[in-house]
């Protein structure tokens, strides 16, 4: 129970929160703060579900594709924001970072290495969250959003 708690409940929390401190840069507000953290969180848990890969990066961001549709129907705001906060978590910032140092360090097969997984986590995220937009806009055309007012 305890390894559950620390494996993927407090991970959860954590990406909830640093989702929602992300919504000031992208002027979201009110309830949409929420729901870009539950977005986060739930990219998070998936990936973590699905064994923490690049396949398991893909499925976390076409369930962050899903869900940022949903919710911008839901509230009549832009997907782009939602889809954009909760997909930082799984950002491949520490596989560029690494990469790098291991260049300078004159570490080819490592720089190599590193550098292929760390495009391999962009290029999942990327696809994921097109694939899953583009499909769920085809499958429901009738969902298409109403301007306010």
């Amino acid at each position: 129970m305890e390894t559950l708690f620390y494996d993927y409940v407090v991970p959860c929390v954590c990406a909830f929160l640093a989702c929602v401190g992300f919504t000031l840069m992208f002027n979201i507000h009110g309830m949409g703060k929420l729901i870009a953290g539950v977005g986060g969180a739930l990219s998070w848990l998936v990936y973590l579900l699905a064994g923490s890969t690049i396949f398991a990066a893909f499925l976390a961001a076409v369930a962050i594709g899903v869900f940022a549709e949903i919710m911008s129907r839901v509230r009549l705001c832009p997907v782009t924001g939602y889809v954009l906060v909760a997909l930082l978590p799984l950002v491949p910032g520490g596989g560029i970072y690494y990469a790098m140092r291991h260049c300078v360090a004159g570490e080819t097969q490592r720089f190599l290495s590193t550098l292929l997984h760390t495009f391999g986590m962009a290029a999942a995220l990327a696809v994921g969250a097109m694939l899953a937009s583009s499909v769920f806009r085809a499958m429901f055309p009738r969902l298409r959003r109403t301007g306010k007012g």
